[in-house]
């Protein structure tokens, strides 16, 4: 193994990644610390402070769902760490309440979050990138997990503990077609769009050409963020479907992201579960906000009227090839309906193509030994055999076994608790003869 700082300590916890599915437990953890005893918790996410979503906020991007449904409320409405009482010590509660809204703007949720975090600084590590998490063996048994990190300035450090809780977020997807041009600046993913645009030559207003990919929400942000902030740049979105198509939140369909409905999910098996999960993918996946819609086709109609056609709008086509080339990135396109295809030049090209959240299999290869196939149990605690004492939950990589909700904010001071109450229930299992233990894993190979 590489140098590295060693901790002798033995945390009953680490987490993996701080955003606000492990902001939300460290709240639950908090709130049984009196009842239950505090449990040691360490959670390390690789930015160097804390942002949510931090690139993609641009100031037209509002929150979907409910204020209501933030870190703590639809477990205890009462919690110091509500939106509602980060109004009220931000000086914002009756500002909000004349909004007449349920859905801040994500730039204030994204403060919201600091500020909850910041109240948790002593249990939080940023600027360090976890590499691996390993067994710890004893007697053939695995008795606690080794969890490898590397900060900004390259050190590893590794770290003991019981459990950890992996909630590292999706990772960027990116098509077939432009993987050749990962290293291209002039080719990214929605996810680095501020960063990204910051560094255009439209930021000083010289004329660009734009390509969109994707017919989702964050296609529709961008869009209208660079028909608004960008006079001098003209956009193709470029989509396969035929038309942009609205999220359902209607109020039936909503009762899909409620703590009963991840039960539901649970209990069914095989072909039902899966029934049951794709046949409210309209409530989240390649679907946009009615407003956000409704403000696009306004833009193109105003064009028609005035005759400038500025923007321009590529359904049923998709992407053959991408190269980067003397006149920009060069795009072979396909359009579906008739089969022809056409050769396009741009300045730059924004990736909206979505997340895969395969983090945890690579974090967790080192105990594909004790895991099978990754079957999380009610509680998203990982199904392990015998031979694994150590507690391996995760976050947001569960929507497959516990439905759609499982990747969004709206059940998170739910499923918080839920991982809370496991964990303490799995520390007072093996709360004998601790300090033994503890001398054992410290040593432990």
């Amino acid at each position: 193994m590489t140098q590295a700082i060693a901790s002798p300590a033995v945390h009953d916890l680490i987490g993996i990644g701080f955003g606000p599915s492990n902001l939300a437990l460290a709240i639950a953890l908090q709130e049984r610390e009196k009842a239950q005893g505090k449990l040691d918790v360490v959670f390390l996410d690789k930015q160097a402070d804390y942002r949510w979503h931090g690139n993609t906020l641009v100031t037209q991007s509002e929150l979907q769902i409910s204020f209501l449904k933030d870190l703590v409320t639809l477990r205890n409405p009462t919690s110091p760490y509500s939106f509602v009482n980060y109004l009220k010590a931000h000086d914002r509660l009756v500002d909000f309440i004349n909004l007449g809204t349920f859905y801040p703007c994500r730039m204030e949720y994204n403060d919201y979050l600091r500020w909850v975090a910041g109240q948790f600084q002593a249990q939080a590590r940023y600027g360090e990138e976890v590499l691996a998490i390993e067994p710890i063996l004893h007697q053939q048994q695995v008795e606690a997990l080794r969890v490898i990190s590397r900060d900004a300035q390259g050190e590893q450090h590794v770290r003991t503990t019981r459990s950890v809780v992996v909630s590292a977020g999706g990772t960027p997807r990116v098509p077939e077609a432009f993987k050749a041009l990962k290293d291209d600046g002039r080719v990214f993913h929605h996810s680095q769009y501020l960063e990204r645009m910051a560094q255009q030559p439209c930021v000083d207003g010289k004329p660009m050409r734009i390509a969109i990919i994707g017919g989702g929400q964050s296609a529709a942000e961008a869009f209208i963020d660079l028909n608004d902030s960008f006079p001098s740049v003209q956009v193709d979105m470029i989509l396969r479907g035929s038309a942009l198509k609205p999220a359902d939140d209607s109020p039936f369909v909503n009762e899909v992201f409620s703590p009963a409905f991840t039960d539901l999910v649970f209990q069914q098996v095989g072909a039902e579960r899966e029934r049951l999960v794709a046949e409210y993918q309209n409530t989240n996946y390649s679907v946009v906000d009615l407003d956000l819609i409704e403000r696009i086709y306004g833009i193109f109609y105003r064009q028609k009227v005035s005759g400038i056609n500025r923007q321009a709008f590529r359904t049923m086509t998709v992407v053959e090839q991408a190269t980067a080339g003397p006149l920009g990135i060069e795009l072979v396109l396909r359009n579906n309906a008739n089969g022809d295809t056409s050769v396009s030049h741009y300045d730059a090209v924004i990736l909206a193509t979505g997340y895969e959240r395969q983090m945890h299999r690579e974090l967790l290869a080192p105990l594909q030994a004790y895991m099978g196939d990754f079957e999380v149990a009610r509680d998203y605690r990982i199904v392990t055999d015998e031979r694994c004492k150590a507690g391996i939950y995760i976050q947001g990589f569960s929507q497959a076994s516990h439905g759609l909700s499982d990747t969004l904010l709206s059940v998170l001071p739910i499923r918080a608790d839920e991982i809370a109450a496991s964990l303490y229930e799995n520390d007072r299992h093996r709360g004998k003869a601790r300090s033994v233990q503890d001398l054992l894993l410290a040593t432990a190979s």
